[in-house]
């Protein structure tokens, strides 16, 4: 079957939008003048109020072997809190930490694999979630790379969930009892970030919480942000080279629910996100609190946001939330 016209030319955009990550970082971008003044929500995260662990977790990990309709191979890697002492190598297959953890979905970027962001997912673990990150079968490194298949990835997401979930409810999986179905939450990086604001807009996957979205951009699934209010955090470097912060900025104007955006002004598409620095740092505290507030409704996280944010001048936080 011949591809439509309008299927060309996005895919044509989606390559020249998500490729291109080895290249240098440009001088950064100037930062385009808000539309409105910076408000403060007083709406509250769809789960009920709590407060999130103060422990730091051991991390586990596995790998469950998906597929959706048979020709969409989606292995997941799972990572998770586990029983043990905290701050040691990621173990496999680890025995999970009492208790009953929140779900995050974590979409990799175009020729990219869950691995590539170990750094950043496990500190989520540590701080008390469990993180899906499925690779995809033509985005991911080592596959066709064909970036239109990009559009198909907020089904492959939510089929994940659906399955991850399950395992929650299976007799004698190790995760029995540890999954929270109630408090879930969807984040990707770069062609991750187009998967993860489709979830929110043409593919709106309704048990979703909240999202993160690092360097993305809505071309392909648009803004049409439906369903109930879900908090959202954009995370762009306005020094971007592969997806322009202006273009991020824009989809995060868009969204109508409480919002904020963390904006670095050296950062590039992503080294912040696969590095060990400072930088990746501020973006692992500033989420993590994102994260506590939104899936354990710990307010006490929320009011830690802008410090976590601001911490060695590396960042800035536009706060709507």
């Amino acid at each position: 079957m011949r591809r439509r016209p309008a299927a060309l030319v996005t895919a044509a955009l989606l390559s020249a939008a998500l490729t291109g990550c080895s290249e240098q970082p440009t001088a950064p971008a100037e930062r385009p003048a808000p539309d409105a003044p910076p408000t403060t929500s007083t709406a509250a995260p769809r789960v009920p109020a709590g407060k999130a662990p103060t422990k730091s977790f051991a991390v586990g990990v596995r790998q469950v072997k998906l597929n959706r309709d048979g020709d969409r191979p989606l292995p997941v890697t799972l990572w998770y809190p586990a029983a043990g002492a905290a701050g040691g190598a990621v173990e496999r297959s680890a025995p999970a930490a009492e208790g009953r953890f929140p779900v995050v979905l974590f979409s990799h970027g175009l020729g990219a694999r869950p691995e590539d962001y170990q750094s950043l997912l496990t500190r989520w673990v540590a701080a008390g979630f469990v993180v899906a990150a499925p690779r995809f079968p033509h985005t991911s490194r080592g596959t066709d790379g064909n970036p239109l298949d990009v559009l198909n990835q907020p089904a492959d997401v939510s089929y994940v969930l659906t399955r991850v979930l399950a395992l929650g409810e299976k007799a004698g999986d190790p995760l029995r009892g540890r999954l929270d179905p109630e408090r879930v939450a969807a984040t990707g990086h770069s062609a991750g970030g187009v998967t993860t604001i489709g979830l929110f807009t043409a593919s709106r996957d309704e048990r979703l919480d909240a999202g993160i979205v690092f360097a993305g951009t809505a071309l392909g699934v648009g803004t049409a942000f439906a369903g109930a209010a879900a908090p959202q955090l954009f995370v762009h470097g306005e020094a971007d080279e592969v997806v322009s912060y202006a273009a991020g900025k824009a989809v995060y104007d868009a969204v109508p629910w409480p919002k904020a955006m963390l904006s670095l002004p050296r950062g590039d598409h992503g080294r912040a996100l696969l590095g060990d620095g400072k930088a990746l740092g501020v973006v692992a505290d500033t989420s993590v609190e994102f994260l506590r507030w939104t899936l354990y409704g710990d307010p006490a996280a929320k009011r830690r946001l802008p410090a976590d944010a601001s911490r060695g001048g590396l960042a800035t936080l536009d706060d709507r939330l």
